[in-house]
């Protein structure tokens, strides 16, 4: 085709044209024109956003409930598109599902904070930890947990009433309605979720409060007694302090507040991993003539990739306590939630490496990263009722706490290897105290689940107190009931070898790579897979 031909150009446009004509045409596209009477009387179907029009003399009570009846209306026949109950039902259960699922990624970060920061051979008894955290729990909780912490949830004729507020049982399981008949979005319920998602989302949150302790307790305790625990606080510990808040109990009457559960979830792992580190001792080789050595974790591109991990998760752990994902104000909440964890976490890790730097001289990584932790635990219960600007203080603040409470635990010798009881019991009990210091008025009155009486400080100390002092009596209980019947602590052979080769005969590493780990003020050679320990006293004695 010649360049400077323009007819051939004309007709090649023209042809051109035709053919889109052709392809966008109803034929080509496989539907019908409506014919004009159709099309004259055919009108869309009513939904919540757009009524009727009404009468500007029709009562306005009329109006609301005509708008109502419209919006729960099923679709005209034929017409594929759910009606808008539905969507928003279904909105909100995948949310809350896809939380979830960011919650119990957690338990990996935490797996991988709280190996990072011990010694190699005990990495696989740690991970191992972790994960049986996340099994037995959801079995406990499943079978019992749930229906203690959530009686409500249950029907009356299967409801055990022990104490009211305080001690409730709804039943085993959890209920299930057939597909199809849960309950759809009404005017007086706008956001009800399905069981089965509320369930997984609360299991989330139970698993968290019991892997905490899996820190505080690393390096010397017998694994079997691990699983004791790991099934105590799961069935019993958390869901009944749970349901005293968010189960409606007596807390909850109270007007206590706790959003996403600084004080219910991490007051409660922080204090039991206080009590595990208490009962246990301290590790061979922490305190030498009183004074406190260094045990350096052996892979800190773990606990910092774990850190990562835990403020990923996180972004289901607090928005998702929204409970609720449709309409403005529920973005608008969930949104201001997620930009105030973050904020807390920023400067409670800024703070954490500021402090350790002033005290120690040298910016600390492991200080960094609690700091960061801990501004995520302590904006957790007030993420929703606080500005931006708030957060940023209340984070601050909890990231100065972590150093300070890490140090005070080595003034008294309590040997807490990765400072959970710091990051979350400190700081959770922050939390649930800066709520009472820091709320918004205006913030308060679109708050979900925010108790039932007006805030005040007094109620949220007594709240954390109350939740805080149930969760470390209980577990001194258990944790010093194992000791007395010898079943707590290995014994010193084997917490110098490794819990990984004396509890499960294997190694996460090569055996010459954990060979070169040394504890201090001892000597000896890391045994081989298969060769027997020596038994000897528990370490505790040994020390």
């Amino acid at each position: 085709m010649s360049r400077g031909n323009p007819l051939l150009w004309c007709g090649l446009a023209a042809a051109l044209l035709l053919s889109a004509g052709l392809l966008t045409s109803p034929v080509a596209l496989g539907v019908e024109e409506p014919t004009p009477a159709a099309a004259a009387t055919e009108t869309p179907a009513p939904t919540a956003e757009t009524p009727k029009e009404e009468s500007k003399a029709e009562p306005a009570a009329a109006t609301e409930e005509k708008k109502e009846e419209e919006a729960a209306a099923p679709a005209p026949a034929g017409d594929p598109t759910p009606p808008l109950t539905e969507i928003n039902y279904a909105i909100d259960n995948i949310v809350l599902f896809l939380c979830a699922v960011l919650v119990i990624f957690m338990q990996a970060g935490f797996a991988l904070v709280e190996t990072g920061l011990n010694a190699a051979k005990n990495a696989v008894n740690i991970m191992f930890k972790n994960y049986m955290d996340f099994v037995i729990g959801t079995l406990l909780f499943f079978v019992v947990g749930y229906g203690v912490m959530y009686p409500s949830m249950f029907t009356a004729d299967s409801k055990t009433v022990l104490i009211p507020g305080w001690l409730e049982f709804g039943g085993f399981g959890v209920p299930n309605p057939h597909p199809g008949t849960a309950a759809m979005p009404t005017a007086s319920a706008m956001h009800p979720f399905h069981p089965m998602a509320f369930f997984l989302f609360q299991l989330a949150f139970c698993a968290t409060a019991a892997t905490i302790v899996s820190g505080s307790v690393a390096g010397r305790i017998q694994f079997k007694s691990y699983l004791i625990y790991t099934a105590f606080i799961t069935g019993v510990v958390y869901p009944i302090s749970g349901m005293w808040m968010w189960g409606g109990g007596w807390l909850y009457t109270m007007g206590f507040k706790d959003f996403a559960g600084s004080v219910v979830v991490h007051t409660v792992g922080g204090m039991a991993g206080l009590a595990g580190a208490i009962a246990l001792g301290p590790r061979i080789g922490k305190f030498v003539n009183g004074k406190p050595m260094a045990m350096p974790g052996h892979n800190l591109p773990f606990a910092a990739l774990g850190v990562f991990i835990l403020l990923i998760g996180w972004y289901g752990f607090n928005p998702g306590s929204q409970l609720a994902f449709t309409g403005a104000i529920n973005t608008d909440t969930v949104s201001l939630v997620a930009v105030n964890t973050t904020l807390a976490a920023c400067t409670g890790s800024f703070m954490g490496m500021v402090t350790s730097w002033v005290l120690f001289k040298k910016p600390d990584l492991t200080m960094a990263l609690n700091g960061g932790l801990a501004g995520l635990v302590g904006i957790t219960a007030n993420c929703n009722i606080v500005t931006n600007g708030s957060s940023l203080v209340i984070g601050a603040i909890a990231g100065v706490l972590v150093v300070l409470a890490v140090i005070a635990l080595d003034k008294v010798k309590v040997d807490d290897p990765v400072g959970a009881f710091p990051v979350h019991g400190v700081c959770g009990m922050w939390g649930g105290i800066a709520s009472g210091l820091f709320y918004d008025p205006k913030l308060m009155e679109t708050a979900m689940l925010a108790g039932a009486g007006p805030m005040s400080l007094t109620t949220q100390v007594i709240g954390t107190l109350a939740i805080g002092g149930w969760s470390l009596g209980l577990s001194l209980g258990l944790f010093f009931a194992l000791k007395a019947l010898g079943l707590l602590r290995v014994h010193a052979e084997e917490e110098i070898a490794g819990l990984d080769i004396s509890e499960h005969g294997m190694y996460a590493y090569p055996q010459q790579l954990v060979a070169l780990e040394s504890t201090p003020g001892m000597s000896g050679a890391v045994p081989s897979m298969g060769e027997p320990l020596t038994a000897g006293k528990p370490s505790t004695e040994a020390v």
